[in-house]
C-alpha cells in the first residue's frame, strides 16, 4: 500500500514490463505471478498462474486455458452478465506462484497448501474493489474486472512446449480499478521456453500423480517422473497381477495433475531408473512389442497451444499408453539382464 493508484492515475505503461520472447505480439507483466478468485458460486478461492499481457494505461489481456479454475469461475460469472472481478499479484511470494501452477484439488485453495508448507498462514488485504485476498507482501498487485463481451487480442506467447503454437486469439478485456506497488517493486518473471534438460523433471508435479495412483487403490508403485514439462509422464511399479501396469498407465494418463496436454504415459518396472533416459529408452526399446503394449486414448483433454494439434480441432488430443514392463504372464522367463550388478 506505499503507493496506490485508482481511476485516470493507473498508468500500467510506467511500469517496466519486458519483452520476453523476439515473436511475442506484446509485453507480459504476468509470467511470475498469481491471478486470485473466487467461485461465485461455491465461495471457495482460487490462485492460478496465467499470463498477462499489457494493452494500455489500465488494460491487461489475461488468458486462462480451458479446464482451469480461473477459466471455470470467469465463464460462471459471464452466464449470469456480470464481470469477472480479479486481483492479480506480480512479484508474490515463489511459493504461492509454485502452487498456483499445480493442480490443487477444485474446491480448495493454494493458500492452504502453501501456508501448510510455510508453517504460517499468509497475511493478506481484502481488495477495496473485488473483496478478494491479495497477499499483503506482493510487490505489485493490481485488481479489477473481466469486461464480457469485450474482445482485445492477446498474443502471441512464446510457450513451455518452445513454440508459438497459441497464435494471435481475442481475449475479454481485462479493465484494472487499483494499482498497488511497494517502494522499488521487483516484478517477477518467470517466461517459457523449450524444455531444457535441468527442466525437465517436475517432482512437485510427478509427487501429484502418485499420490492421485495411491489414492485410486494402485500398489507398488515405486516411482513417477516428468519430463518435457507435461508432455511425458513415466511411471515405476513392481508388477503384481495381470493388467497392473495399464491400470497404473490409464489412471495416470487421466488423474487431475497429469490430464491436460500428457502426450505419452510409460509404465516400466521396478529395475528402471525412470530419471535416467537412457534407461529409460532402453526398456522402451527392449520391453514393448508395439503392437501389444501400446494404446491410443482418444479424444483427451489438449490445450490450445498444443503445437501438433490443427488449431480447428485445438482443445482434443490422442493419448498414447506404453506398457514397456515386461509381461507379466511370462515374466519368470523373460531373459536375464546382463551387466554388472547395481550396489
Amino acid at each position: 500500500m506505499e503507493n496506490v493508484f485508482e481511476g485516470k492515475e493507473i498508468d500500467l505503461l510506467s511500469l517496466p514490463v519486458p519483452f520476453w520472447h523476439e515473436g511475442d505480439g506484446g509485453r507480459y507483466i504476468g509470467t511470475l505471478d498469481v491471478t486470485i478468485s473466487r467461485d461465485p458460486e461455491e465461495g471457495w478461492v482460487n490462485l492460478g498462474c496465467y499470463r498477462v499481457m499489457v494493452h494500455d494505461q489500465d488494460t491487461l489481456a489475461l488468458y486462462i486455458s480451458p479446464g482451469h479454475h480461473g477459466n471455470i469461475h470467469r465463464q460462471k460469472y459471464f452466464d449470469q452478465g456480470k464481470p469477472f472481478p480479479v486481483a492479480i499479484s506480480f512479484g508474490p511470494d515463489p511459493l504461492l506462484w509454485y502452487f498456483g501452477q499445480m493442480d490443487v484439488p477444485p474446491g480448495e485453495s493454494e493458500y492452504d497448501y502453501a501456508g501448510g508448507i510455510r508453517g504460517e498462514p499468509y497475511e493478506v488485504i481484502l481488495g477495496e474493489h473485488t473483496k478478494l485476498p491479495i497477499p499483503a507482501y506482493s510487490e505489485v498487485a493490481v485488481e479489477g474486472e473481466v469486461i464480457p463481451g469485450t474482445k482485445i487480442p492477446e498474443g502471441p506467447f512464446g510457450e513451455f512446449t518452445g513454440y508459438y503454437a497459441g497464435g494471435l486469439r481475442s481475449e475479454p478485456a481485462l479493465k484494472v480499478k487499483r494499482l498497488m506497488y511497494r517502494n522499488d517493486p521487483i516484478i517477477t518473471g518467470a517466461p517459457p521456453y523449450r524444455p531444457s534438460p535441468g527442466a525437465e523433471n517436475n517432482l512437485i508435479r510427478a509427487a501429484y500423480i502418485w499420490d492421485y495412483l495411491d489414492k485410486a487403490g494402485v500398489p507398488d508403485v515405486r516411482g513417477v517422473a516428468y519430463y518435457q514439462t507435461r508432455l511425458l509422464v513415466v511411471v515405476a511399479i513392481k508388477q503384481r497381477y495381470p493388467g497392473h501396469a495399464r491400470q497404473a498407465a490409464l489412471i495416470a494418463s487421466q488423474c487431475r495433475a497429469a490430464a491436460l496436454l500428457t502426450r505419452y504415459i510409460v509404465v516400466v518396472d521396478e529395475d528402471i531408473d525412470i530419471w535416467d533416459s537412457n534407461e529409460l529408452l532402453w526398456a522402451l526399446c527392449t520391453r514393448t512389442d508395439p503392437v501389444k503394449d501400446i494404446e491410443i486414448l482418444r479424444r483427451c483433454w489438449s490445450n490450445p497451444i498444443d503445437p501438433i494439434i490443427p488449431p480447428s480441432e485445438r482443445g482434443f488430443q490422442s493419448r498414447g499408453i506404453i506398457d514397456a514392463c515386461r509381461p507379466y504372464e511370462w515374466m519368470s522367463e523373460f531373459p536375464a539382464v546382463s551387466g554388472p550388478a547395481r550396489h
